[in-house]
């Protein structure tokens, strides 16, 4: 996973403020809140007066967030990854076995998707801004993979003959999984997915004499 989106999307960083100053605690409680809620129940029906309304503070605090709707919306999901990456690498930091740290950095995404309700999910694939940001981090996740089977085969703990092909599939299922084709066809969740692409990945990397993580 990633925490920063393309340049293209940075813009919606500049767009923050109408006039108000936020200090950076209150803005972290504020964005905190506000991720829970999207992440909870998604964020299509959800106008400025609800979120202001729910959060108990005004609509120019929200304001002194990000300008609009939608980058305050865009600004939730961003944390949300942001926030996601730091646990995961955080978990997989001190893992030196490559098959053990693929199967953690994996479950790690599913688990972190899991937050993520279904509302949430079908918002943010909806939603242009949302959705490319999904998808940086989407991409980022499959560079991760690709490094570890990397480093897998270089140690011998893996198979160099099939590393550079799975490489590409974990990117394509991944990609997958991103534009939910995968989910709507087997009815998994995001989370789900994620878990399995591990045991998926490690069954095709792994040397004939070894064995699955516990």
């Amino acid at each position: 996973m990633a925490v920063t989106p393309r340049a293209d999307l940075a813009s919606f960083r500049s767009k923050s403020r109408r006039g108000r100053h936020l200090d950076s605690g209150r803005r972290d409680e504020l964005l905190s809140r506000l991720q829970e809620l999207v992440l909870a129940e998604g964020f299509a029906r959800l106008t400025v007066d609800d979120l202001a309304t729910r959060l108990r503070c005004s609509k120019s605090t929200l304001y002194a967030i990000s300008s609009s709707r939608e980058y305050l919306v865009a600004t939730a999901i961003r944390h949300f990854f942001r926030d996601a990456t730091a646990r995961i690498e955080e978990n997989v930091r001190d893992i030196s076995d490559p098959a053990a740290r693929i199967a953690a950095y994996l479950a790690g995404v599913g688990t972190e998707m899991r937050r993520m309700s279904p509302a949430c999910y079908e918002d943010m694939v909806s939603s242009d801004l949302a959705a490319e940001i999904y998808a940086v981090n989407s991409a980022a996740a499959a560079r991760r993979v690709r490094e570890f089977i990397h480093e897998g085969v270089e140690s011998g703990a893996f198979r160099a003959v099939h590393a550079a092909f799975v490489g590409e599939a974990v990117a394509l299922l991944i990609d997958g999984i991103q534009h939910g084709v995968l989910l709507n066809r087997t009815g998994m969740s995001s989370g789900d997915a994620y878990a399995e692409l591990g045991d998926l990945v490690l069954a095709a990397l792994l040397n004939k004499a070894g064995q699955l993580p516990a």
